[in-house]
């Protein structure tokens, strides 16, 4: 495979990093580098131009994951700017489209990021493990609707990818159902 580049341009006082056309293992970690780099560039609320993607797997998903708690602890967030079809797809899965935001185009995540402070959404508490006492916690604030899928809950590594969050066939054990 060609090296790929990660460019990080500053626009508008955002710094914006410019995803390949893939994301998998052979490039994530040139992808985490190049996040530290754009995380350190800006104020800790930077881009990922995402509109050229049309695929990431699970590394990939790992190093956005990673970077946006590193942004969280900071004050910062990280926006995903245009998300394919196939991409978005994996991020509603995994179910870190409810984590991370991202916008439907560069242009609508830069003017997220100039207007208020960029509010992305809080994790569930994290029912890993077998530890199903937040999933209780939440049934008893009227936040869950059925028991964590199995299958789900048997996956640990799904769990360490969403930052200790477990999905729930496309949502959240224990946010809140609109």
């Amino acid at each position: 495979m060609p090296d790929v580049s990660f460019p990080v341009e500053v626009v508008r006082g955002v710094p914006v990093l410019a995803a390949p056309e893939e994301i998998d293992i052979t490039n994530a970690t040139g992808l985490r580098a190049a996040l530290l780099e754009a995380a350190a560039q800006g104020n800790g609320t930077y881009v990922v131009d995402m509109t050229q993607t049309l695929f990431c797997d699970s590394a990939g998903l790992h190093a956005l994951v990673s970077a946006h708690r590193r942004a969280l602890a900071v004050g910062g967030a990280v926006l995903l700017a245009g998300p394919g079809a196939a991409v978005l797809r994996i991020l509603t899965i995994t179910g870190i489209d409810r984590v991370i935001p991202s916008a439907t185009s560069l242009e609508e995540a830069l003017a997220e990021t100039t207007c208020a402070a960029v509010a992305p959404p809080q994790p569930a508490e994290c029912t890993l493990g077998g530890d199903r006492r937040g999933y209780a916690r939440a049934r008893s604030r009227g936040e869950g609707s059925r028991a964590p899928d199995p299958r789900v809950l048997a996956q640990p590594w799904l769990g360490r990818l969403c930052g200790g969050l477990v999905v729930d066939r496309k949502r959240l054990v224990g946010d809140a159902v609109p």
